[in-house]
């Protein structure tokens, strides 16, 4: 992406070990639909597909979980071990009454994940704020034939194929909700001297910079004040942006203009875009004045395009995934 901050602080992203099984447990969910044992529920669905149309259809495996336990909270699933699962499958354990999960959602869950050769609990993740981002639920996507169809507050048992490399696995989920794709707080006063910000209706700011010099220092400004936790360095966050030129006027880089919401691991940012963000909390809207030197750099000092210069940014802060030390 053109002009969109890159990295120069250069810290080492900290991870924890339930990070690093969230992780593996993602990746397993976008193969799950693209291993070799069953043609049939290995094609990628058409994005135009409804999602109730690709969701896994329900089976002997993933029927035959009994778990015990709240929505919500980390339960226990009790199957059959030993079990040879020859595709996926998913079974609708409780029903939310929330709304229904569409097209392009980013969808906020938690899960619970088990062996199925030794019934050994792999591990939990999601139910501790700031455990994991939410994923984007697209019918074109793997993803969609686990949590496609679901409505918010829906508990899912889930069984995943066996492998040539692994056993299968069963896991619980559960659909925690839908997060907005636009900054959801309490609208702030405007400061003075700094840039006007006006949303369209789906929350795409629009930048009007003030006639004056550009400041020196850098400047930052909560537009909306989110509910949610703060975001802490090296942190991951989920962001929407729109970056401006002070000088020009125009938008060299933004996040509504290339069709999604962004996250970094570690929010490897430039330095002034990384102070904006740090102690700001999740549901946010913030604007922040860089100047050179917490940016691009100043004139001569770079080939970069916006070396020399005042960058402008609207943040929109969506959900946090917290980096602590691996113990």
């Amino acid at each position: 992406m053109v002009g969109f901050p890159s990295s120069t602080r250069g810290f080492t992203v900290r991870t924890r070990p339930i990070v690093l099984l969230s992780t593996l447990a993602a990746a397993t969910l976008l193969l799950a639909g693209c291993g070799s044992s069953t043609p049939e529920a290995t094609e990628t669905p058409d994005a135009s597909t409804d999602l109730c149309s690709v969701a896994a259809a329900s089976g002997d495996a993933s029927d035959g979980v009994t778990i015990d336990g709240t929505f919500g909270e980390v339960s226990t699933a009790t199957f059959e071990t030993g079990q040879t699962v020859d595709e996926l499958q998913r079974t609708v354990v409780s029903e939310g009454d929330g709304e229904k999960i569409a097209d392009g959602d980013y969808v906020a869950y938690a899960l619970s994940a088990f062996a199925a050769d030794t019934g050994e609990r792999v591990g939990d993740a999601g139910y501790t704020e700031g455990e994991l981002l939410p994923a984007q639920i697209t019918a074109d996507a793997s993803l969609a034939q686990v949590m496609g169809c679901a409505t918010v507050g829906t508990r899912l048992s889930v069984a995943f194929p066996t492998s040539e490399q692994a056993a299968a696995q069963f896991y619980i989920i559960d659909v925690l909700g839908v997060t907005p794709t636009a900054a959801w707080g309490t609208e702030q006063e405007p400061v003075d001297g700094m840039p006007t910000v006006k949303l369209a209706d789906d929350g795409e700011p629009s930048v009007e910079i003030p006639d004056a010099e550009a400041p020196a220092e850098l400047q930052i400004a909560v537009l909306k004040e989110g509910d949610g936790a703060p975001v802490a360095a090296g942190d991951t966050t989920l962001l929407q942006y729109q970056g401006v030129d002070w000088e020009t006027g125009e938008v060299f880089d933004a996040s509504w203009q290339n069709g999604a919401p962004i996250s970094i691991q570690g929010n490897t940012y430039v330095e002034g875009f990384i102070q904006a963000l740090e102690g700001q909390k999740v549901g946010s809207q913030v604007l922040v004045v860089i100047p050179p030197a917490l940016g691009y750099g100043e004139a001569g000092t770079s080939d970069h395009e916006l070396a020399g210069k005042t960058l402008v940014f609207v943040i929109d802060i969506l959900a946090n995934q917290t980096a602590v030390t691996q113990q």
